[in-house]
């Protein structure tokens, strides 16, 4: 893919309000979507999420009952809710250090520096008082990831921040798991009649929002 057909997809996406219910993400886009969630950044790796993907259409009308009554949660082919973790415990990293030993082949007793560090810094020092807001920064990085890579693939998406967490978690029953609801994404087709689409992108010259410091 070159440099103009990225920009093009780009400056074709926006945050679509109206979406047509009939059309569906086929299983080969899906996964493509799926994994870009999966393969996101974040601080140390630790992947401090939870994506769910809630296509129950009873569990989705309680969901848009609490989400400012936004039709896209009804109507997208996929609906993808993000909750991020409320804590970080010892366990947790000595589960990626697992993890990371099992994929790179390599002992997990090699990895004591790496793993006492983030200990060190997440669970035993001052970061450990704003982890919900350290793990709700790194869910917007893989939504963004999401949001790109569904635009390349000429997907719609809307991201959803005006909803009622508590009434999500307790709704997806996430109460006491550890994990809280941060936001959501719709992915499907935009409706014809959604006006939105034929509306200019606004956004700031290059020169007001990037600086380059040589």
């Amino acid at each position: 893919m070159n440099n103009e057909t990225i920009l093009k997809q780009l400056n074709w996406r926006y945050a679509v309000k109206k979406m047509d219910s009939s059309k569906k993400i086929s299983a080969t886009d899906w996964n493509t979507l799926s994994e870009s969630l999966r393969l996101a950044p974040s601080s140390f790796g630790l992947q401090p999420w939870k994506f769910l993907v809630v296509q129950n259409p009873a569990i989705r009308k309680q969901l848009f009952e609490v989400s400012w009554k936004q039709s896209q949660v009804e109507e997208c082919s996929h609906y993808v809710v993000i909750a991020t973790r409320t804590d970080m415990k010892e366990s947790d990293i000595q589960k990626f250090i697992d993890q990371t030993a099992k994929v790179r082949g390599i002992p997990a007793e090699s990895l004591d520096g790496y793993k006492n560090m983030m200990i060190g810094d997440l669970v035993k020092g001052p970061r450990n008082q704003v982890i919900k807001w350290w793990a709700q920064r790194q869910a917007y990085i893989a939504m963004g990831f999401l949001m790109e890579t569904a635009a390349l693939l000429s997907i719609d998406t809307c991201p959803l921040e005006g909803l009622d967490p508590a009434e999500y978690d307790r709704i997806l029953k996430l109460e006491n798991t550890g994990y809280a609801t941060v936001a959501a994404v719709a992915c499907g087709y935009r409706h014809p009649e959604d006006k939105y689409q034929s509306a200019k992108k606004v956004r700031f010259d290059s020169k007001d929002v990037i600086e380059i410091i040589s």
